[in-house]
């Protein structure tokens, strides 16, 4: 989604409201944030920088809603730039049993960083 940002709470509502939560019987949430260190841990970060597409974005969305077993998607990514402790990412998954959930929200998660998210990192 793209339109102004909202809270966790808020995305988790939204799929709560869904026509097809009795179907549900778990309801995952991701919320990415900067990290004080790059990913091997060698380096300090002091900013990061990152950019979003968000038409990507939607696509993933989608094809995760489509995954077996689950009812609701809903990812909320964050552009700009960032420090250690703000948000980046917010993805919550409704689906019917937990094996399908975490399969879905591991995938999703993957794909958004890996195919629709760019981040650059500047350090000490």
């Amino acid at each position: 989604m793209s339109e102004g940002h909202v809270s966790i709470a808020e995305l988790i509502q939204r799929v709560k409201a869904h026509p097809r939560i009795a179907e549900a019987g778990m309801i995952l949430s991701h919320n990415g944030i900067v990290r004080a260190s790059n990913r091997s841990g060698s380096k300090t970060v002091t900013k990061l920088r990152v950019s979003a597409d968000f038409a990507k974005i939607e696509e993933i969305r989608a094809w995760a809603e489509s995954q077996e077993g689950i009812i609701c998607v809903l990812i909320q990514a964050f552009e700009g730039d960032f420090t250690v402790g703000d948000d980046l990412l917010y993805v919550v998954v409704a689906g019917d049993i937990r094996e399908n959930v975490f399969r879905a929200m591991r995938e999703t998660v993957e794909r958004v960083k890996a195919e629709a998210v760019t981040k650059q990192e500047s350090y000490l």
